[in-house]
This record gives structure tokens, C-alpha cells and sequence, in this order.
């Protein structure tokens, strides 16, 4: 068994985030090549990680969710075996043997990026606002700061890997409101016990209609947590190359318009799933070349502070 050619990998990665992520693969092409190609090997692993995790394809429907604990031993054992530079079998582990190579990734990086699974795996519901955000820091924000790496952020760099898990943070708060009635329909709810309990919404219970409308008010207190953090992660976005900050920005205004759209339908936002069209997508992109020329203003630093959750209170590396 041997690692193929860096190109067919490329070449998988970038079929697997075409059909995985429509909305960060548009975004995606506006990085030079060698970052481009850096971000689909990335975002492959993360892709078949989270397949195995859930026994799916692409995101698609669960499937057999018996023996959790083996399926994380496959994605640990790929995971170990690709950063040792040894082939897996799989040609997502193997590109990420390759990107991590090129841009510094560590063990730790992968495992805090695994640990969401982990998570999932164990039947895990957050209890307060911190655990939801512990699981959006393991399953995006820590993705945010493998990305900031990738497009050659130093790893001494602090505040733009913080601001680069602030982008994640955002996005998986994003995924969180839009999907909660699929999560319901898998037994998972990732919105906080304790917020529940304060809207008199019993254990499961938040998707029925006598408790849409307290479940719309929580949906925007997760919206205005992602509000203030994707506004940190556009500060952090200037100490980008300008087309990596033009690709960032891109997908941060594809992101906030997802959880904007959930917010604004009201009780009928589970009726289709939110989504942007191909139309909007491309404004965003074309307003983002725009905003990467200028200084975030005044109104993006006022809402960054009010961000209340940050890399260090949740990663290994960055703890004390």
C-alpha cells in the first residue's frame, strides 16, 4: 500500500468538498493555488472524519450508530498513520498526512478536531452556554485554527489563530440553528439544556408547535453569540494575504446569511432547510473583494467585544 501522487489527493479533496460544502467550496476558489489546494485536503479529513463518526455519507442520513468507540479508533489509528507520513488506505487521511506536513499541524491540532466526535459519539447534549460552545470550538473552531495554519498564519500568531476559531465558532453556531430539526430527528439537540429549562421546554419537546415560538427566542440568543464572533473573525481576517482574507470574508457573509435567514423566518425556519442560492452566493464573493480592501469600521470592533467565549478557554494547547 502506498500514498498516491499529491495531485490525485488534490483531486479527491476537491471532489469531496463539491459535493460535501457547495457553500465553502465557492468560497474556496478564490484562494491562490497552493492555499486552495491546502484547504481541500483539509477539509476532506474533516469530511471523512465526520462520515465515519456518524456512519454517513457526505452529511447524508445516519447510519448504523452501533459500536461508536470503534469508529473513533479508525479515525484516531488513519489520523495517527497519515501525520507519520504512512499510508491509510483512505485518500483523505492521506492528504491530510500531506497538509499537515506543509503547514505544521500537529497531533493535537487533529485530536482537538476528533474530540468533537468523541463527543457525539458518547450521546453528549450540552448542559449550558459554555458546553455548546466547547462542542462548536471542537468541531469548527479548532478547524478555524488548522485553517489559519494553512493559509500561513504563524503558529506564534495568538490573536489571528483566535480570531481564526472565532470563524469557526461562528459558522458551527450557523449549522446548529438551521439544523435542529434534523438533529431532532437523529435524538441530538446541541442547543443548551439550561436555555431550554429558562423557555419551559421539556427534554425533547423543542420542536413541537406549542414551544416553536420559545424555541425561535434561542435561536436568536445562538445568533448573536455567532454575530459577535464572526465580526472578530473579519478583524482577524486583515493580517490575511488579500485573497485569503477575499475567500475568508467571502464565506464568512455565505455563513451569516444562512443563520440570518433562520433567524428571520420565525417559527417556519424548519419547514426547508436554509440555504443560499448560487446568485447570492456569488454577491457575497463579489461584495468581499470589496471589504478586503478596507479596515473593519468601528461597528465590527464594538460587536467583537462583545464576544464572550475564546480559543484558550477551550483548546489544549492554548489553555493558561
Amino acid at each position: 500500500m502506498t500514498i498516491a501522487p499529491r495531485g490525485e489527493l488534490v483531486r479527491h479533496a476537491h471532489r469531496s468538498i463539491a459535493r460535501g460544502s457547495k457553500s465553502f467550496a465557492a468560497a474556496s476558489r478564490l484562494f491562490a493555488r497552493q492555499e486552495r489546494e491546502r484547504v481541500w485536503l483539509l477539509y476532506a479529513w474533516c469530511r471523512a472524519c465526520d462520515d465515519l463518526a456518524d456512519m454517513q455519507e457526505m452529511g447524508g442520513p445516519l447510519g448504523d450508530q452501533s459500536d461508536p468507540e470503534a469508529r473513533l479508533a479508525i479515525i484516531r489509528s488513519r489520523t495517527a498513520l497519515a501525520l507519520a507520513g504512512k499510508p491509510t488506505g483512505d485518500p483523505a487521511f492521506d492528504g491530510f498526512g500531506v497538509v499537515a506536513a506543509e503547514c505544521g499541524i500537529t497531533a493535537e491540532d487533529a485530536e482537538d478536531v476528533i474530540a468533537g466526535f468523541a463527543l457525539d459519539s458518547a450521546d453528549w447534549r450540552p448542559r449550558s452556554e459554555a458546553d455548546m460552545m466547547q462542542y462548536c470550538y471542537h468541531v469548527a473552531g479548532a478547524v478555524g485554527v488548522m485553517m489559519a495554519l494553512v493559509m500561513g498564519v504563524s503558529r506564534e500568531d495568538e490573536e489571528t489563530l483566535d480570531r481564526a476559531c472565532d470563524l469557526g465558532l461562528a459558522f458551527q453556531l450557523a449549522n446548529i440553528v438551521r439544523d435542529v430539526c434534523e438533529d431532532d430527528a437523529a435524538g441530538r439537540c446541541y442547543l443548551p439544556v439550561e436555555w431550554l429549562v429558562e423557555e419551559d421546554i421539556p427534554p425533547g419537546e423543542h420542536m413541537k408547535p406549542p414551544y416553536r415560538a420559545a424555541l425561535v427566542r434561542l435561536v436568536a440568543r445562538a445568533c448573536a453569540i455567532a454575530r459577535s464572533h464572526q465580526a472578530s473573525a473579519r478583524i482577524g481576517a486583515a493580517a490575511l494575504p488579500y485573497r485569503a482574507r477575499w475567500a475568508i470574508l467571502s464565506a464568512s457573509g455565505i455563513y451569516g446569511k444562512i443563520a440570518e435567514l433562520v433567524q428571520d423566518a420565525g417559527p417556519a425556519a424548519w419547514d426547508h432547510r436554509a440555504g443560499t442560492r448560487r446568485w447570492a452566493k456569488f454577491g457575497f464573493v463579489t461584495r468581499s473583494a470589496a471589504q478586503a480592501l478596507r479596515a473593519p469600521g468601528p461597528e465590527c470592533h464594538h460587536l467583537a467585544q462583545q464576544r464572550r467565549w475564546s480559543r484558550r478557554q477551550f483548546a489544549t494547547g492554548a489553555r493558561g
